[in-house]
């Protein structure tokens, strides 16, 4: 059908004096096109056809209950795919993500700086704080440079006995140590930057002692310079839109809050079946394949870590408190709560 500008057009060409030939030969229409939008003025008003329902229209209602719950964090398309697709969505991603698009701006990416490391080379290492207070929840966060592989660990502390532990417990799910590792400015990795010199730190005593046991070369980013340990920080936000929040929304709308087993538990599978079995954007392989590569060229793990822990002081037994009541929950809720469609980073 025409649009109101071209039966505009017919009807001014018209009351110049021409004819239906010449008018359409003109425009490029029939000629009972002409004669029709001249015989009825209504004919030139556009009327819709009713749109048939796509197949996204039965999730909206979902996909809005979704976002709204992990307000003010973003849900990735990526994530309610996944979700959409066990409650019988088939439709495409393109779709899924447009709608997304319409539900909240899109922010512009920041500019990245690439730099690439051989195999076995480096390990980027970092804390993110997911939640302060006396619940207090922070995660450790290892990724290989070359291989892109990740290791993640919930804890309540970011204390030294904490940091080398989850060093251990990484080392051991690579197969092996890196060269080197780098980190920003860790209160428990360096005590002052450039004290004997420039690039000459002076580390934590205990730290320096467990990365000469573990057979690895500290290495410290640039001040003020988080892209130089890129690869871990992306994978921190990664983390976040991916599984943290998806996992913290679901158990909100329980009523429940994850605390450090849950979200051990979650992230175990998540890492397995999504996080390091995915194609990475920058790659273009998938973590896990590499890093069976990647492991010939690391260095044996060591035996368990015991030497310079700081000592604590003896006290004097404190009174017994009552205990925390609210976080903890039965195992069983949990399995029940994994088991839910749409969370494809738990075990089952």
């Amino acid at each position: 059908m025409l649009g109101g500008e071209l039966a505009l057009e017919i009807r001014v060409l018209a009351k110049h004096g021409k004819g239906v030939r010449e008018i359409a030969r003109e425009i490029g229409v029939s000629r009972n096109t002409v004669r029709r939008y001249l015989r009825d003025p209504e004919a030139a008003r556009y009327r819709s056809r009713p749109l048939r329902p796509g197949k996204l229209a039965a999730f909206e209602g979902y996909i809005a209950e979704r976002v709204a719950a992990a307000a003010p964090e973003r849900l990735e398309a990526t994530v309610l795919l996944r979700e959409l697709r066990e409650r019988g969505y088939a439709g495409g991603y393109s779709i899924l993500k447009e709608h997304l698009a319409r539900l909240r701006p899109v922010a512009a990416p920041e500019p990245v700086v690439r730099f690439e490391t051989a195999p076995g080379e480096q390990m980027q290492v970092d804390w993110a704080v997911i939640r302060r207070g006396a619940d207090r929840l922070s995660v450790f966060v290892a990724t290989l440079g070359w291989s892109r592989a990740a290791y993640i660990e919930f804890v309540t502390d970011e204390r030294l006995e904490t940091l080398l532990a989850c060093h251990e417990h990484a080392f051991l799910a690579f197969g092996g140590v890196p060269r080197e590792v780098l980190y920003d400015n860790m209160r428990t990795v360096v005590l002052e930057r450039n004290r004997y010199g420039q690039g000459q730190h002076r580390f934590h005593p205990g730290f320096l002692d467990f990365a000469g046991h573990c057979g690895f070369r500290p290495r410290l980013c640039q001040p003020y310079r988080a892209q130089s340990k890129g690869k871990v920080e992306r994978f921190i936000r990664y983390l976040r839109s991916s599984f943290w929040v998806p996992l913290a929304s679901r158990m909100a709308a329980e009523g429940l809050v994850v605390d450090q087993a849950a979200a051990n538990l979650a992230v175990g599978r998540w890492l397995r079946e999504v996080a390091n079995a995915r194609v990475h954007a920058t790659t273009g392989e998938v973590p896990a394949d590499r890093l069976e590569a990647e492991r010939q060229a690391l260095g044996p793990i060591p035996p368990p870590y015991g030497g310079q822990l700081p000592r604590r002081v003896a006290e004097a037994p404190s009174p017994a408190r009552p205990p925390v009541t609210g976080l903890q929950h039965p195992l069983a809720l949990y399995d029940a709560l994994y088991a839910a469609p749409g969370m494809p980073g738990v075990a089952p």
